[in-house]
């Protein structure tokens, strides 16, 4: 999967990089909300589904933002250089 996700973002033209990763962000940003409503219903007495919503908000939260930092990189590649 790692091959074909590099193959697949590495035939993405540059100039759609910033809209594909604000999409992936928003997709994400879902992840966390539903994490978050997984962990609020789960009872306290079951580990593996706080457990596992406290991974998925962690993970989640890292790829968000990731995605930023990325898009901020991006963004910058298409300023001016300064004199």
């Amino acid at each position: 999967m790692i091959f074909v996700g590099i193959e697949v973002i590495g035939r993405v033209p540059s100039v759609l990089h910033t809209p594909l990763m604000s999409g992936a962000n928003a997709i994400h940003g879902v992840v966390i909300i539903g994490a978050i409503i997984v962990m609020g219903k789960a009872e306290t007495d079951n580990y593996f589904a706080l457990g596992l919503g406290f991974l998925a908000v962690i993970l989640g939260t890292l790829n968000v933002v990731g995605g930023f930092v990325v898009t901020d990189r991006m963004l910058e590649m298409f300023k001016g250089k300064k004199k």
